[in-house]
């Protein structure tokens, strides 16, 4: 338990501390935003700062702080290091900077901005990439709650089409249709709000429950500094690509331009951005307490908790509220965990459409542009996740494949990040560091996955580790041999030379 309450400590402390760094080494200043320059009423909207943290929150948070780190817990208390070290040097390094860089970008989607730094050819492999990805987890984030949904009505008894995941999934993609063509304060700004306090109830409900109950033990990372899954799988690197989003994620660089086009001030990127990456840090520590006590451990392997998710990611989430609140208290927590990944659902496939508006140019103020991006993002969506209710294909697959190309994505905009410092003449390495070390994680998990290539350990640790480094000399290279000029070098000289003439004549 001293463990858990120390890892804590460390991801709030770290938001006040490392997360002020960030915010110093960006240096936000008065400039106008995109949403008070160009504000369309569509995507680009003032929304007041408690709403953005919500909306922020809810956006990135999804099934991964709760399966992922119930999942990350197999390996034991171990995964408390990870998702706490993660988040604070890492996770939210990456989320302040995809947003604050993408709303100095007029809020452009992550596909773009990573082609201002990093060039056209990586620019068109991130929109395929991106939008593949949203694609991806908006349709993991609509089988998730369908299936939950499902274990809810049957736990109560309740038979017939209420206890059908196909049509609780029809149901989810036609509120996800409604919500990735009104614009963003019409749904997703209204009961944002409300979700948000169900995600934080869920949260504290499950936190208090385990460390109240006499018959839960949180296990110390000193006591059990060892691989405890029951399956032998190796730590490095695959628990650091289950344990994505409450570690870090690429998919929330995806969704960080959702708020850049919201924020009234530069001044608001430190709470909204930092701040939600610490949150989804938080709240995934607790599922991860909750997966190492509450499950029984059988000569140092979480045989227990292995039982529990080979039920699937819905029962296994019901058992964890069941055991821990009861009544009144599930219900709500069951509520936070449906709405969890729904309100990170909806914004998945708002972000698909925004990715290609802004790659074909198609103006969003015109409903018939918005439509003619829905209709092939949201078919797209409902033709694999239907595939998946009448087990054609497997959740478990896809949660496989989205959870590396999450953590691929993290490294590239980890990358383009430290490109942007460099040419801001910032220090680069707070985005170097996590850069280099999660190209590591990608690339040996590619080497060494069974969904990839299943090469040996003894050949894929050490060949993510090359590359990795290999990346790191490519960089290296790049601005201190070749030091290119920023591509918006006449701009920024212009604007600086304003807010220069601007200072002197205050």
């Amino acid at each position: 338990m001293i463990s858990f309450f120390i890892c804590l400590a460390i991801l709030i402390g770290g938001y006040f501390t490392y997360g002020k760094l960030v915010e110093k080494v960006f240096e936000p200043d008065d400039r106008e935003t995109p949403a008070v320059k160009i504000n369309d009423g569509v995507d680009y909207v003032v929304l007041p700062k408690w709403k953005l943290f919500l909306v922020q929150l809810l956006n990135i948070a999804g099934l991964g702080p709760i399966f992922g780190a119930m999942q990350g817990a197999l390996w034991g208390p171990v995964v408390f290091l990870w998702i706490t070290f993660g988040t604070v040097f890492a996770g939210g390094v990456h989320d302040y900077f995809s947003g604050m860089i993408s709303e100095r970008s007029e809020g452009a989607s992550i596909s773009e901005v990573t082609g201002i730094y990093l060039g056209n050819g990586m620019k068109n492999l991130m929109r395929i990439f991106s939008v593949i990805l949203l694609i991806m987890v908006g349709t993991v984030f609509a089988v998730g709650p369908a299936g939950l949904i499902v274990t809810l009505f049957k736990k109560s008894g309740v038979a017939g089409i209420w206890s059908s995941v196909t049509f609780w999934f029809i149901i989810i993609m036609i509120y996800y249709f409604m919500a990735t063509f009104l614009s963003i304060d019409k749904i997703i700004g209204k009961i944002y709000p409300v979700f948000g306090i169900c995600l934080i109830i869920m949260a504290l409900g499950v936190g208090i429950g385990v460390l109240t109950n006499p018959n839960f033990q949180i296990p110390e990372i000193w006591d059990h500094f060892t691989n405890m899954n029951p399956d032998h799988v190796p730590i490095w690197s695959t628990m650091f690509i289950t344990v994505a989003c409450g570690a870090i994620s690429g998919f929330h660089s995806t969704q960080s331009p959702l708020m850049a086009r919201c924020i009234k001030s530069e001044k608001q990127g430190h709470f909204v951005f930092y701040g939600a990456m610490v949150a989804e840090g938080v709240i995934a520590l607790i599922w991860a307490a909750a997966g190492c006590s509450i499950y029984k451990v059988t000569n140092g392997f979480n045989t227990g908790l292995k039982a529990v998710l080979a039920n699937g990611q819905s029962a296994a989430i019901y058992d964890v509220c069941s055991k821990t609140m009861g009544g009144v208290g599930i219900v709500l927590a069951m509520i936070g965990v449906i709405a969890c990944p729904i309100t990170s659902g909806d914004t998945s496939f708002r972000s698909a459409r925004l990715t290609l508006a802004d790659w074909f140019k198609l103006d969003q103020k015109k409903p018939s542009h918005r439509l003619a991006l829905c209709i092939p993002v949201l078919g797209a969506g409902f033709t694999i996740g239907f595939l998946n209710c009448i087990k054609v294909l497997s959740y478990d697959v896809v949660w496989r494949y989205f959870s590396w190309t999450n953590q691929t994505l993290a490294m590239i905009v980890l990358w383009t990040a430290s490109m942007y410092l460099y040419y801001m003449k910032k220090n680069y390495w707070i985005t170097v560091v996590p850069a280099t070390f999660m190209s590591a994680v990608s690339m040996t998990y590619f080497f060494q996955a069974k969904e990839c290539l299943h090469l040996s350990n003894t050949i894929a640790y050490p060949a993510g580790v090359i590359i990795a480094a290999v990346f790191l000399c490519i960089f290296l290279y790049v601005v201190n041999v070749r030091k290119p000029q920023h591509p918006h070098y006449e701009a920024l000289k212009a604007y600086k030379e304003k807010s220069a003439s601007t200072t002197a004549s205050k």
